[in-house]
């Protein structure tokens, strides 16, 4: 007799309750992990991107910095003093414009840190000690950076080889 009760009970749907709750919670949880993955393959993605931005914003620094150096009037050639000489180069009469604009650093969204020697800007590097995603595949004039490990060892130095 308790065993066609059971059935009965089960006809009714009383018994089946608890696994409709089982059942949202296996989805809410699968829901979760995937969320999860996709927050970890979007966040890669942007760091990607950020990555690109800072070796053409890099090259672009180092490229200023080599044409304020190479465009020096007079004898002696001479690195820039500030990152604003880069856009308003005033040692000629008129306007000399090395870069369009400062830009700013994508990866730390700080300051660039300088290179400096006696005192002059020679190159630019993130302040970011993020670790890089970036290990090969970079172009000639940066293949030392396969080597690091850190966003802050990028140095985009503009001294002619």
């Amino acid at each position: 007799m308790a065993q066609s009760s059971l059935i009965g009970n089960m006809r009714t749907g009383q018994l089946t309750q608890g696994f409709t709750f089982i059942g949202i919670l296996i989805i809410v949880a699968l829901s979760g992990i995937a969320l999860s993955v996709v927050g970890i393959v979007w966040h890669q993605s942007l760091q990607r991107e950020h990555e690109k931005e800072l070796l053409f914003i890099g090259d672009q620094y180092r490229t200023a910095i080599l044409s304020y150096y190479e465009s020096t009037p007079g004898g002696a050639k001479q690195y820039p003093k500030a990152l604003e000489d880069l856009v308003l180069d005033k040692r000629f009469p008129v306007v000399k414009r090395h870069l369009r604009k400062l830009y700013a650093d994508p990866i730390s969204k700080q300051a660039w840190g300088l290179v400096t020697q006696q005192g002059l800007i020679i190159g630019v590097y993130s302040q970011s000690h993020q670790a890089a995603i970036k290990k090969s595949g970079f172009p000639t004039a940066y293949e030392s950076f396969s080597e690091a490990t850190t966003y802050d060892e990028w140095k985009f130095i503009g001294i002619n080889s």
